[in-house]
């Protein structure tokens, strides 16, 4: 597990010399991480990326946030998250998609931008599906189009699909931030430039943009209540987690119910729609 990693490194370089006030997690994984590490607060991606970027940048109106597993739009009004959409069904455009696609042509992941902005004549790729996208990028291969060509295309191609589907309908004004792992890649960067007619601002920290939303609204969590904090310490890492899931029949939902257990006892279940099990107080570290 990533965060069991993070945590003994953390506690190999500061021991217990750091005073812990409060802790915070986010991201898909947020609620098996705040059971491993006994977090304050648990929030959504969307919130922490907002509170994220409006700490870095003034005013900010729209982020663009693409990941490894998923990408997503925030339009921001006064302060305010207004609109939103995530996409996390089809890989196409994601940090794993382009990390594939660069094995694939043999090009290190952090080479693969510049490739696109050697291109000349970017040829046309179909974007809208990772399958397709993949299968057209091999017959332009076939065709003898040049590896910059044909990453251009690609470029183009998942920005393309990430404007009219998640960006469809949402007016995207300035300040635009470019957030997550992708924003590291400059061929990514210069087809969304090029496709809104207008710069992006990518943060200093703009892969744990998350990350640092989630220790932000921990923080304020602590400022507002003073309360101790509930987390665990690095030494909870050494534990052993795993999870098991089984299907509610109580009511038509049919839920499936996920249980996280360690050291035989239960420590949270959450899946439910009507609280029944997720309600339920059990077992703490």
């Amino acid at each position: 597990m990533a965060l069991k990693k993070g945590m003994k490194e953390f506690r190999d370089r500061y021991g217990n010399r750091l005073n812990i006030l409060g802790a915070g997690t986010t991201g898909s994984g947020r609620h098996l991480a705040g059971i491993v590490a006994g977090a304050d607060i648990v929030k959504n991606e969307i919130t922490a990326h907002a509170v994220a970027a409006q700490k870095t940048i003034e005013n900010v109106n729209t982020i663009i946030e693409i990941g490894g597993q998923d990408s997503k739009i925030i339009i921001l009004k006064d302060g305010v998250v207004y609109d939103f959409a995530m996409n996390t069904v089809c890989a196409a455009g994601t940090g794993s998609f382009l990390d594939r696609q660069a094995g694939r042509l043999n090009i290190p992941i952090e080479e693969f931008g510049a490739y696109a902005l050697r291109s000349n004549s970017p040829v046309r790729i179909a974007g809208r599906c990772a399958v397709f996208a993949e299968s057209d990028m091999i017959h332009k291969q076939q065709s003898g189009h040049s590896l910059e060509d044909i990453i251009s295309g690609l470029c183009d191609a998942l920005v393309r699909n990430y404007l009219n589907n998640l960006a469809k309908g949402k007016q995207i004004l300035e300040p635009v931030v470019f957030q997550g792992g992708v924003a590291a890649n400059v061929g990514i960067r210069n087809s969304f430039e090029k496709a809104l007619g207008i710069k992006l601002i990518i943060p200093e920290h703009y892969d744990v943009m998350g990350a640092y939303g989630a220790a932000l609204l921990a923080m304020e969590n602590y400022k507002s209540g003073g309360k101790p904090t509930k987390f665990y310490g690095f030494d909870s890492v050494d534990r052993e987690y795993y999870a098991k899931s089984h299907e509610c029949n109580d009511c038509s939902n049919s839920c499936e119910i996920v249980e996280i257990i360690s050291d035989g006892e239960p420590l949270a279940r959450w899946g439910d729609r009507c609280g029944k099990w997720s309600g339920q107080k059990i077992g703490k570290l």
